[in-house]
């Protein structure tokens, strides 16, 4: 599924929707360029979640940790392992947890990622710096019907 926004707003409006489908146990994966509106997505999935504290980009810590909403919600940037692989930093924990993982920049954990997740790979257009597209790949069949449901919501 492919969606196409104009905004910082429209793009943060898609991951509120998606922040109120999601459940126990899911796993996001954000991709895309630098600059392409990663943690501004995942500041729209917190809102979603009712988390009303400022989400902030996880590139030093590697993870921040929202428990404030109706899940807690894991946000993960995996930059920094490019090349290494995140296999001892335990984030498999946080993958079978109660709440949501969000891992920015996937491909560089790719071994240590389960087969089932949702891949949001955001898309800048070369012609309109405002303009994303963000493109859903749902592996496994909760993540499918969770964007059949925002489908329906975004509808």
């Amino acid at each position: 599924m492919n969606i196409e926004v104009n905004s910082v707003e429209e793009t943060q409006k898609i991951a509120e929707k998606l922040g109120q489908l999601v459940e126990p146990n899911m796993i996001l994966l954000l991709d895309g360029d630098l600059g392409a509106g990663k943690t501004t997505f995942a500041k729209g999935l917190a809102v979603g979640l009712g988390i009303t504290r400022n989400v902030k980009s996880p590139t030093f810590p590697i993870v921040r940790e929202y428990r404030e909403g109706r899940l807690p919600l894991f946000h993960m940037d995996v930059y920094r392992l490019e090349g290494m692989g995140g296999a001892d930093l335990g984030l498999d924990e946080y993958f079978n947890s109660d709440g949501v993982s969000v891992v920015e920049w996937s491909e560089f954990i790719q071994d240590e990622l389960p087969d089932d997740s949702l891949r949001i790979t955001l898309l800048k257009d070369e012609d309109d710096d405002n303009r994303r597209v963000i493109k859903l790949d749902s592996y496994g069949s909760q993540y499918t019907q969770m964007l059949e449901q925002l489908t329906k919501k975004n509808g």
